[in-house]
């Protein structure tokens, strides 16, 4: 009895990723033209390994002026869908292409208006709106950690730094359940 319930603990089934249901958590940091970025989401998968996932990212960008640089950052929230187009046989790794909608809020200089050589800023604070659409490739560590490497074109109207901005980043994602 004893000898069967250790067979049973020990060779436990592997490769159980993308099934409907399961939950993940994960985080990314990267770069953008002229910035760099950070974000962190929740992931739900769905039938045929495709997945929704809702998050949020904070984007740093610095403008030169003169002898001093202008800060710039957005507070993006993002939901959206990811369609998983390849994967191996083994399930170790997954391409997949997502398009999101983005929502947030963008402040140029921390909403300082008047620069110290005298100047004004006329760059405002601002909502902004629009989407990504995002490639991303994942593949798995472990069956509970996986690597994520995706690029993106961010497309965000309202914005006093332009429309589109172009994302490479490096992640990893925690399955939790």
């Amino acid at each position: 009895m004893m000898l069967f319930a250790l067979c049973l603990t020990s060779f436990q089934a592997h490769a159980q990723r993308y099934l409907p249901g399961m939950k993940g958590l994960q985080v990314t940091a990267g770069m953008t033209d002229g910035g760099h970025w950070i974000g962190a989401a929740y992931s739900v998968y769905t039938k045929n390994a495709n997945r929704w996932v809702i998050g949020g990212e904070y984007l740093h960008k610095k403008y030169d002026y003169k002898d001093m640089q202008i800060p710039v950052e957005q507070f993006t929230a993002e939901g959206g869908y990811y369609l998983k187009f390849l994967s191996d046989r083994r399930k170790t790794f997954f391409l997949s292409l997502g398009l999101s909608a983005l929502a947030g809020y963008e402040t140029s200089n921390r909403s300082e208006k008047l620069l110290p050589d005298g100047s004004t800023l006329l760059d405002k604070d601002c909502f902004i709106y629009g989407g990504a659409l995002t490639l991303e490739l994942e593949t798995y560590l472990t069956d509970r950690v996986a690597l994520l490497l995706n690029a993106r074109e961010r497309a965000l109207f309202g914005s006093d730094i332009g429309k589109f901005h172009t994302q490479v980043s490096l992640g990893l994602k925690f399955i939790i359940n």
